[in-house]
C-alpha cells in the first residue's frame, strides 16, 4: 500500500482511497486525480482484502473501488464498508459495465458506478457529487440494468457456481461449502436451468457475463 502525504493540501480537500489491482492504471488515476486542486489520494491499494482496514486507518471521504480485485471483490468490500465505515462514500469504477454488477453495487450501498473509459474530469466530478450526497451511475449502464431484470439465481446457487470453477468436482464443491453432494447437484441443475445453458461451465460463463457472480 502506498500513502500520499497531505502536504500542500487544504483542509477541505476530498480524501480519496483508490483500490485498483493494475499498477499502471492505479498510478495513472492517482496522478490525474491528484492534479485536481480539491482532491487528495490518501491511499492506493492493489488488494481487496486491504480495503476495509485502510479505510478505517485513513478515513477517506470517498473510496474508489475496482470490482475484480485479489482477495475480496470491490462489491464485497463496499458491503462491509457500509457496516463499518458508513461515512465513507463508495464509488465503483470498473472495466466491466455489466447490469448485474450495477445492481449488486447498489445493494451493497455504493453511491456510484462508472466504467473506466470515461475522461478523468467526469470521474473527479462524480467524486464531488457522491460526497455531496448524490448517486452517480453511468446512464447507459443504468438503462441496461433496467432492461436486464434482476438476478434469477439464489445466493446459494451463486455460491455453488463460484465454487465450481477450475474443474472442481461435485465432491470438492460439497466439501468447500459444507453441503451434501446431492444438494450441490440440485443447485447446479437449478442454476443451469435459470441461465438457459447446457452445463455448469456455460452457466458460470453466463452468470459472470451478466455480473451475477
Amino acid at each position: 500500500m502506498n500513502e500520499t502525504p497531505r502536504g500542500g493540501r487544504t483542509a477541505t480537500s476530498i480524501r480519496v482511497l483508490l483500490a485498483e489491482d493494475q499498477g499502471m492504471m492505479r498510478g495513472a488515476l492517482a496522478l490525474l486525480l491528484g492534479m485536481e486542486e480539491d482532491i487528495e489520494v490518501v491511499a492506493q491499494l492493489s488488494s481487496g482484502d486491504a480495503i476495509v482496514d485502510a479505510v478505517l486507518d485513513h478515513r477517506p471521504d470517498v473510496a474508489l473501488l475496482d470490482i475484480e480485485l485479489p482477495g475480496i471483490s470491490g462489491l464485497d468490500a463496499a458491503a462491509e464498508l457500509r457496516e463499518r465505515a458508513p461515512d465513507c462514500r463508495v464509488l465503483i469504477l470498473t472495466t466491466f459495465g455489466r447490469p448485474g454488477y450495477l445492481r449488486r453495487a447498489m445493494e451493497a450501498g455504493a453511491a456510484g458506478f462508472l466504467v473506466k473509459d470515461g475522461p478523468v474530469e467526469e470521474l473527479a466530478a462524480a467524486i464531488r457529487r457522491v460526497l455531496a450526497g448524490e448517486t452517480v451511475v453511468d446512464p447507459a449502464l443504468a438503462a441496461a440494468a433496467l432492461s436486464a431484470g434482476p438476478n434469477p439465481l439464489t445466493a446459494r446457487e451463486c455460491d455453488v457456481l463460484k465454487a465450481s470453477v477450475d474443474g472442481a468436482t461435485v465432491a470438492d464443491i460439497a466439501g468447500r461449502l459444507h453441503l451434501s453432494e446431492s444438494t450441490v447437484r440440485n443447485y447446479l441443475s437449478s442454476a443451469i436451468g435459470k441461465t438457459g445453458t447446457r452445463n455448469r461451465t456455460e452457466a458460470v460463463r453466463e452468470a459472470r457475463q451478466q455480473g451475477w457472480l
